[in-house]
């Protein structure tokens, strides 16, 4: 048993989070997935568990092997990695389903799950090259342009993804310490931009003959001008969060969750609610935010700017995920699509969102080992000036 737990390397707060997430998304998977796995996946409840809680057991191995790597040899091929994914995502959009999944030997896979992680170690990577030019406007840009790529790329068939994205990538770029002067200006333009977008969508988004637009522009009057007569998924995760109250209805005893077909997705947070009460919710954030607050401490204390940086885009990116998804189940955003970390039903998004902790708990690995190096060599320089002190001393008489 002691040995198996000394595979679990990294900050030991992050592992008991993510352990509590895990058991979380057994319970909730097991009680939500019954009309999904039976409409659209043709098969059981159980039977669809049992899957999830593989896809749980593969994140947890790739978390251990990815840990006790050096986080540094996660530089140089983070540049033509990079590029892999950019072609993934462009074979996805032209001959994928629905532009975002592609099949690898008859499994589903979306890149744009993997893209979340890759993009951001590979800024890093390319932050850590800039440090010394990292007031001029022209590196701005520079760090800007693969952002935008991957964007685009991920947006045409994924806006919500590819928001999420820009953000914790335009938040990684500030960590980085660039002229904030610089990063505030545009801060102010590019959201200004997809303010525009979004507001064209609302009204025109019939009209304009592009990519989903007509998708997101129902999803934004959806969500201003809600017709509670309709049975939508959004209105039903509405009533689930208000019939759970403040104590919940019991595990096992949810109403809504079996007439959606995304109950053990991107409304699960809803389903959990309206079993377990608001107060488990408001136990699920604190985890996301402990969990938040643990990697700006792992990050914090790392000197390199490589896995600093790393360990603050990886944990930006899951957390602002988590927020996404639970402001969506009780309606304070519109529909987005986006997957609750390590409690929604697991697949590509879930081992993916995994290797990203994976190199988070290696900086905290690497970080655990110098301390204790630095204790060994404290002790040992202490011992040594004891018996420094012991010989020099006078004899009694």
């Amino acid at each position: 048993m002691k040995k198996g737990f000394k595979l679990l390397v990294g900050d030991r707060t992050l592992w008991i989070i993510f352990f509590l997430l895990t058991v979380i998304s057994m319970v909730a998977v097991f009680s939500t997935i019954g009309l999904s796995a039976i409409v659209d996946s043709n098969t059981t409840p159980v039977h669809a568990t049992i899957k999830h809680f593989g896809f749980v057991m593969a994140t947890y191995v790739a978390i251990i092997l990815l840990s006790h790597i050096d986080y540094r040899y996660y530089s140089k091929p983070s540049k033509p990695i990079f590029y892999v994914i950019l072609v993934l995502l462009l074979i996805a959009l032209l001959i994928g389903e629905k532009g975002r999944w592609i099949y690898v030997f008859g499994i589903s896979f979306q890149p744009s799950e993997l893209a979340k992680i890759v993009l951001m170690v590979f800024m890093a990577n390319r932050i850590n090259a800039y440090r010394n030019r990292l007031e001029e406007k022209q590196t701005f840009i520079n760090l800007l342009i693969p952002v935008g790529v991957v964007c685009v790329l991920v947006g045409i068939a994924n806006l919500s993804t590819a928001i999420l994205i820009l953000v914790a990538a335009y938040f990684t770029i500030y960590f980085g310490g660039v002229d904030k002067k610089i990063w505030w200006k545009y801060f102010v333009l590019i959201a200004g931009v997809v303010l525009l977008g979004l507001v064209l969508f609302y009204f025109m988004g019939d009209d304009i003959d592009f990519a989903r637009s007509s998708t997101w522009g129902h999803r934004l009057q959806s969500w201003l001008k809600p017709n509670p007569d309709e049975l939508t998924q959004e209105n039903m995760a509405r009533m689930a969060v208000a019939r759970g109250g403040f104590f919940g209805a019991g595990i096992g005893t949810t109403i809504h969750g079996r007439l959606m077909t995304q109950a053990h997705n991107d409304f699960i947070f809803a389903i959990i609610i309206e079993e377990t009460g608001i107060f488990a919710g408001i136990a699920i954030f604190i985890l996301y935010a402990w969990f938040y607050y643990r990697c700006i401490c792992i990050a914090s204390r790392c000197q390199g700017i490589f896995g600093s940086l790393c360990v603050a885009g990886i944990g930006t990116m899951l957390f602002l995920q988590a927020i996404a998804n639970m402001a969506v189940a009780v309606g304070v955003l519109p529909v987005t699509g986006q997957t609750l970390p390590f409690i929604s039903y697991g697949g590509s998004s879930y081992i993916c969102l995994g290797c990203g902790i994976g190199i988070i708990q290696s900086v905290a690995h690497d970080q655990n080992k110098k301390r204790k190096a630095l204790a060994e060599t404290n002790q040992g320089q202490a011992a040594h000036a004891d018996d420094s002190q012991a010989e020099t001393a006078p004899a009694d008489s």
